[in-house]
């Protein structure tokens, strides 16, 4: 098995990067199939519960009306995201058609706001006085109106968001799949359409390169180094796009590392122009053997093991710093970090 790049010199690595390439690949792991719940996760009982107390107010959906609806959304306040669902939309998009629609300004905060309280507290009855009264209502008015009417008819070549097997009829589809249930094929095709935990993947996004963070953290730790993990969109002089961890600050950084996780190849890309840009910014007006900082990158997850070509440029955009999962053991002993180790 060869060796990984940061155990060679960069000049090997300008040498022969495919067999660092390979060495990486080999090292990358994914763990796509499992998600993080996160704190608003929603599970099946919960969803049921609203579901049912929905269909129970508006007498198995035969009457879909803003009296009937609004009563339950404060008592079962998870029967909001229930009726988001049936519709099939975003919050902002739901928030953007309600305004459309009715002329009250729904904000898209608002209904984002709105829909992560309900999934942070299910059963929680929410504060909706004055405008977010308004603004509540005209969402309910909204979903009613437009799961009456159900699909229209649309040009050749188009389709549109409600032509789905419960709305595609208004009303009446809606009972007969509450009444008879919906078919099993029709069901995945649907949610074929929808991708598989697209919601929910969306809802995490920030939580789903934690581990590699976390552990990170610990190597740091452990070495009693001392470093500045930024927050997400935060402004840090210097850079025009903050990196994850500074050490040993903001004020005197010497390496910069960058996490990032993606099973996807097209996200993959875009990170590693991100790393080559850090290393572009850590090169400007320095003798080649002399960067400003040292650019270190840890990744994982197969997006980044489809295109060699993105890896052969992340290796030479990090002169061979590139660490995963399993060799982030690895980090202070072969990077500039043990400069800054105290234990």
């Amino acid at each position: 098995m060869p060796k990984f790049p940061f155990e060679v010199s960069f000049g090997e690595i300008q040498r022969n990067p495919d067999v660092y390439v390979s060495a990486v690949f080999s090292s990358l792991v994914s763990d796509f199939l499992v998600l993080p719940k996160g704190p608003g996760f929603v599970d099946y009982p919960t969803f049921e519960g609203g579901y049912e107390a929905l269909k129970l107010a508006t007498s198995g959906f035969t009457e879909l009306t803003l009296e009937k609806i609004l009563p339950v959304t404060l008592s079962r306040p998870i029967s909001v995201v229930v009726l988001r669902s049936m519709l099939g939309f975003t919050p902002s998009e739901w928030a953007y058609v309600a305004t459309q629609r009715t002329g009250t300004q729904v904000t898209q905060g608002f209904a984002r706001s709105l829909d992560r309280k309900v999934r942070l507290a299910p059963a929680v009855r929410p504060k909706v006085t004055g405008l977010s009264s308004t603004r509540l209502q005209a969402l309910i008015t909204t979903a009613c109106e437009l799961l009456a009417e159900g699909a229209p008819q649309v040009e050749d070549g188009r389709i549109h968001r409600l032509d789905k097997a419960d709305t595609r009829s208004g009303l009446a589809g809606i009972q007969s799949s509450a009444g008879i249930g919906v078919p099993y094929a029709m069901l995945l095709y649907e949610r074929f359409l929808g991708r598989p935990f697209a919601g929910h993947r969306d809802s995490v996004s920030e939580l789903v390169g934690d581990p590699l963070e976390s552990a990170i953290e610990e190597v740091l730790t452990r070495a009693g180094i001392s470093f500045r993990k930024t927050k997400r969109a935060e402004r840090v002089e210097g850079f025009d796009q903050a990196p994850d961890f500074i050490i040993p600050s903001e004020y005197n950084p010497q390496v910069i590392i960058e996490a990032k996780i993606t099973e996807d190849d097209g996200t993959a890309r875009d990170k590693v122009t991100r790393i080559q840009h850090l290393g572009k910014l850590s090169m400007a007006g320095r003798p080649p053997d002399r960067p400003k900082y040292e650019v270190v990158a840890c990744i994982g997850g197969r997006g980044f093991a489809v295109r060699r070509e993105d890896m052969r440029k992340l290796l030479l955009s990090t002169r061979g710093k590139v660490f995963t999962l399993k060799t982030i053991d690895r980090l202070t002993d072969c990077t500039r970090l043990q400069e800054f180790r105290t234990k």
